[in-house]
Order: C-alpha cells, then sequence, then structure tokens
C-alpha cells in the first residue's frame, strides 16, 4: 500500500509493549478496520522507545505527519478511529506523546526500530535494506571496505569502546583456513535492554552487517550468542536469518558473488560474565563460561581455536548506514574520540522511561531532563548509575559532563552497553554500592581470587555498614579492598565490580559516614538503621496506619494516639504511606 495515500497504524510490539497489552491493541484496531471497511494498514512494530507509555500506538493519516499515543487499549483504540481516523479530530483525553519533544535525538542504530514490521525483510529492504551490502561486495576489496570501518571512528558499543576497524583488520590480517564472526547479544546488565530491542525492531540490520564482516574478516561463518531469556528476539532473529537466506543473503554466493556466509544462533544461559568476549567464546563451545587471559585475544585464537571477531548487537546496528551514508558523515557526529551516536535504556526515578539515542557529547542534564522529562514526582535527583554494574555513580556535579567513552570513566564510571539508571533523594547510596555488589558476587565464574573472594568481602563490609553494625576502620578497609580488586582481577568484570563502591564513597562519603558513626540512613532506606514513630500530637487515631501493618506493631485505642513498637515493627513503611496527617515519622 501507498503510505501517502493509506492510513497506517503503527503499533510497538515489542517486549514492553507485549507485556502491557498491545497484542489486545492491535486486534481491536485489526477487527475495528474490517468491521466498518476502514481502508488501513496496521503494521506490528519494534520499539519505539516510549516504556513508560506502553501500549503506544503512531497513527500516519494520507498527507500527514504520524501522530503518536500512548497508554492505548481497546477503548483508546475505538476513540482514536472514530475521533481521529474517521474525523481527523485529534481526542484531547488519550496521551500524545512528541517523537522527540527536546529535539536531542538521532536515530542511527535505532533507526528503523518502531517504523517497520521487524518480521518483513521486504519492509527492511524498502528501508534501504540490503543496500550496503550490495555496494560492498559489488564495489569494494576487503581492505577497502574496513577502512571505511575505520575512517568512521566507530567504537564497540558493548562497553570496551575498543576501535571497531581495527578488530576487524586484526581479524583479517591473522591467517588462519577458518575465521567466525560473532555477535555478542548476551546483554546482562541490571536494567539494560538496548541489544534486545534491536533485535526485535531491527534484526535484518545486524544480520546485513554481520555479512559485511565477514566479507571483511575472511570468515564464511557467524554465530549469534544471545540469552535464552529473549524469546521474542530469539523468534524474531530466527526468522530474520531464514528470511535472508530465502532471499540469497545468506547461504553460498551471495549476490552472485564468490563469497559465501551463513549464520547460526547458539543460546546462553544468562551468565553476566559470558559477556566477556573469551568467557562468551567459551559458553558457545560447550564450555566453563569463564574468561581467559589476554593475549591471544579472539582475533587471533578464539572459537575453536580459530580467529575470531565479536561485536556486539549496537556495534552492528551502525555499520550499514556507515557504508551507505559514508564514513565522513559519520565521523562528523559526536566527540573528537567518540563518534556517531549512543543508545541508552533511561531507567529509574525518571518520568519518561525508555530507549534513546543521542550523539556522544550530549551532556547528562539533556538526557535525564530534556529527554527523560526530569524526575518522577518532582524530587530532587541524586545521581545516575551509567554501565550497570560496572560502572559508577554520577552526581548533579557530572550533570553538565559531556557523554563519551573518555569522560565517564574520568568521572569514575564508564559508558558499558548503554544502561543508565537514574535516582531520587530518597535512595540511599550505600545500599545502592551493596545491590550491585550483590549483583557482582553472584554472577562472579569464581576463577579469580579477587573477584571470587575480594567482592564477597566487599559485600560482607558493606552488609556490616547497612544493618548498623560498621566501624569507622571499615570504610577504608572497603576502599583499599576495592582497589586491590581493580588492579588485580582477571577481567573485566572482577575490574569494575569496584566501580560503584569507590565512586559512591567518593561522591557521597557522607553518607558512609552517617551509616558508621551516627548509626543512621540518611535516606532511611537500610531497616536497621531506621526507626519509625508517631507524633501523639498529630496523630488522631484513626486506626488507618494499625489496619495497614502486616505484623501488628501500632498499638493504641481508636480516637488516642498511637505507639509503635520498635521489637515487632520489620520497617516496611506501610505506616507512613497510609497515615494522611503526616503523624508519622522516620528517623
Amino acid at each position: 500500500m501507498d503510505a501517502n495515500t493509506t492510513t497506517q497504524v503503527r503499533i510497538s510490539m515489542a517486549t514492553c509493549g507485549i507485556a502491557a497489552g498491545a497484542k489486545e491493541v492491535m486486534d481491536a484496531f485489526t477487527a475495528a478496520f474490517a468491521r466498518e471497511r476502514i481502508t488501513a494498514s496496521v503494521i506490528p512494530t519494534g520499539c519505539m522507545g516510549y516504556c513508560y507509555a506502553e501500549p503506544t500506538v503512531a497513527v500516519t493519516l494520507p498527507g500527514k505527519e504520524p501522530l503518536v499515543f500512548g497508554h492505548v487499549n481497546r477503548k483508546k483504540a475505538e476513540r482514536i478511529i472514530s475521533s481521529y481516523i474517521r474525523q481527523g479530530i485529534i481526542p484531547e483525553d488519550i496521551l500524545r506523546i512528541e517523537r522527540d519533544p527536546a529535539h536531542k535525538q538521532l536515530p542511527i542504530a535505532l533507526r528503523n526500530c518502531g517504523y517497520i514490521n521487524p518480521e518483513s525483510i521486504d519492509e527492511y529492504i524498502l528501508s534501504d535494506g540490503y543496500r550496503a551490502l550490495e555496494k560492498v561486495l559489488a564495489g569494494m576489496t576487503p581492505e577497502e571496505a574496513i577502512q571505511v570501518v575505520v575512517d568512521s571512528g566507530l567504537r564497540g558499543r558493548g562497553g570496551g569502546g575498543f576501535p571497531t576497524g581495527l578488530k576487524w583488520r586484526y581479524t583479517r590480517k591473522t591467517p588462519s583456513p577458518q575465521k567466525y564472526v560473532v555477535c555478542n547479544a548476551d546483554e546482562g546488565d541490571p536494567g539494560a535492554f538496548m541489544d534486545r530491542s534491536i533485535l526485535e525492531g531491527d534484526p535484518h540490520s545486524v544480520i546485513e552487517a554481520m555479512i559485511i564482516n565477514g566479507y571483511c574478516t575472511g570468515a564464511d561463518k557467524g554465530l549469534v550468542y544471545i540469552r535464552a531469556e529473549y524469546p521474542l528476539a530469539i523468534e524474531r532473529l530466527n526468522t530474520a536469518i531464514r528470511q535472508a537466506r530465502a532471499y540469497g543473503f545468506l547461504g553460498e554466493h551471495i549476490l552472485a558473488t564468490d563469497f559465501s556466509f551463513d549464520i547460526e544462533i547458539r543460546y546462553g544461559a544468562g551468565a553476566f560474565v559470558c559477556g566477556e568476549e573469551t568467557a562468551l567464546i567459551h559458553s558457545m563451545e560447550g564450555r566453563r563460561g569463564e574468561a581467559t587471559v589476554k593475549p591471544p585475544f579472539p582475533s587471533e585464537q578464539g572459537y575453536k581455536g580459530f580467529p575470531t571477531n565479536v561485536n556486539n548487537v549496537e556495534t552492528y546496528a551502525n555499520i550499514p548506514v556507515i557504508f551507505l551514508r559514508g564514513a565522513g558523515w559519520f565521523n562528523r557526529i559526536g566527540t573528537e574520540k567518540s563518534k556517531g551516536t549512543k543508545v541508552f535504556a533511561l531507567a529509574g526515578k525518571v518520568n519518561r522511561v525508555g530507549l534513546i539515542e543521542v550523539p556522544m557529547g550530549t551532556t547528562l542534564r539533556e538526557v535525564i531532563f530534556d529527554i527523560g522529562g526530569g524526575i518522577k514526582d518532582n524530587k530532587r535527583f541524586k545521581a545516575v548509575q551509567t554501565g550497570g554494574p560496572s560502572g559508577g555513580c554520577l552526581t548533579e556535579k557530572h550533570l553538565d559532563l559531556p557523554i563519551d567513552y573518555d569522560n565517564l570513566v574520568a568521572a569514575g564510571s564508564m559508558m558499558g552497553s548503554g544502561g543508565m539508571i537514574v535516582m531520587d533523594e530518597d535512595d540511599c547510596m550505600v545500599a545502592m554500592a551493596q545491590f550491585y555488589l550483590d549483583f557482582s558476587v553472584e554472577e562472579s565464574c569464581g576463577k579469580c581470587s579477587p573477584c571470587r573472594i575480594g567482592n564477597k568481602r566487599l559485600h560482607e563490609l558493606l552488609r556490616k555498614i547497612t544493618s548498623g553494625r560498621g566501624e569507622r576502620d571499615d570504610l577504608e578497609r572497603l576502599r583499599n579492598l576495592a582497589l586491590v580488586i581493580k588492579d588485580t582481577a582477571l577481567c573485566g568484570l572482577g575490574q569494575t565490580s569496584p566501580n560503584p563502591v569507590l565512586s559512591t564513597m567518593d561522591n557521597f562519603a557522607g553518607e558512609y559516614l552517617a551509616h558508621v558513626l551516627e548509626q543512621r540512613c540518611p535516606s532511611h532506606q537500610c531497616r536497621s538503621l531506621t526507626q519509625y514513630f508517631i507524633d501523639p500530637d498529630k496523630c488522631t487515631g484513626c486506626t488507618l496506619c494499625a489496619r495497614a501493618c502486616s505484623v501488628d506493631a501500632i498499638r493504641g485505642e481508636r480516637k488516642t494516639p498511637h505507639v509503635i513498637d520498635p521489637t515487632l515493627c520489620i520497617r516496611c513503611g506501610s505506616c507512613l504511606d497510609k497515615c494522611t496527617f503526616h503523624a508519622v515519622y522516620v528517623h
């Protein structure tokens, strides 16, 4: 159908949308159009990025710009049809979303997510899909193609930030009868969903890039390592691989050339350490997912002992655009040492949780307040954790920091794969550091002592502090041990695991001192250091708090002031939430 003359309804059918009820919304539109004989196309897409407003629906009337509606259900779908599609009147009672209210975003890796049907190779081709592959195979030698990637300045988006073109060149220069191309789709960071969203919304872009990589490096086999917890991404990736084979983009003599390449999927069990490329390779080989000392690097000796090039999903998603628009175009975006854009999963205490893509050099303030809409419930911004459990907490003084690889490292954090978790005044930074250490301890492969034993001791010290048993000397032990682990651990997981501890100690030293010296949690998040009281002058004896208490810790007759028994109180905060007279307070 011609998009200029036909009404189009695009429905975000990624994991977040489906979980919120997008399937029912799509059925409602499809049924209504059939019942009322309305000529329109209903297109399931990947994530549009507005996770805070799912299910989201983009409606494009002939000759008009798309309008995006949020929190759509069956009833609202009927209203959109009767009011907007039939009469052109925008319903005021349905949330309307501006695609980029601050005009800060630049979709490159996400260019097709939310726009095309990810299960249709024809829609991908109509969006310039596989043109980059055709351009490379028809008119470039492998060395010329690699030089394009080098000139673009693209760095690996998986966390390390190594120059992509140089990694391709190293793999090509390593002599071997067999080589492999690997896509790292493990994505184990808490709060990260960038790679999953790309695979759910635009799997063909990753496939096309892997084929180009195979041509450049001399590999004829591609492997996608993806965690089994991503069923929708796996399903759509399998569909895309079958379609690419049927159209001649995978298999023997691609596009009538001598080049042959095919892709298989390998499943991971969800181990965070398998995001590290040597551990990932071991897992694909059926061995325990443990990191190994480098060199040799995978480009020299990887999967089954052969040269292997590993890039993550987002890195691959940039490749076709670079070849179509040119290395110079991509190189002009971003900062001097960090070119292009970066996809972030914006989560936590921010109004517009979702998926964003901004040029490198965009500030944290622009991301959190302009794109993210600021802090929920008008509370005060406190910190943002970038880089997941391997990153660090950045504070208000860092809000105007331009985001790129080097700036984040200099500030005590890192880019990581792109998770960005925002915290407000109610969050305890000591407890936050403990949370991330709990994750790192659980996910350590156990191969090296600094990570296996050191992180366990770090976690024990943090737990001691948050439970009210901390001593002044524990703070020095905490810092010294964190620095030792950082310097001696085997792989990136262990080396960066102390970052949350070190960054919170640097930026929130007062909170650590309050926990240790005053036996007090300023944010009232550490239960052992928190006590609930009832102000007798404000309590009316309404019994709302007593009825909310699950352990019967609140005593008192109706219409008389109540009292909380500290020996029974479990510090859940239900009484504070229920009290309408502000009589309950925390100390």
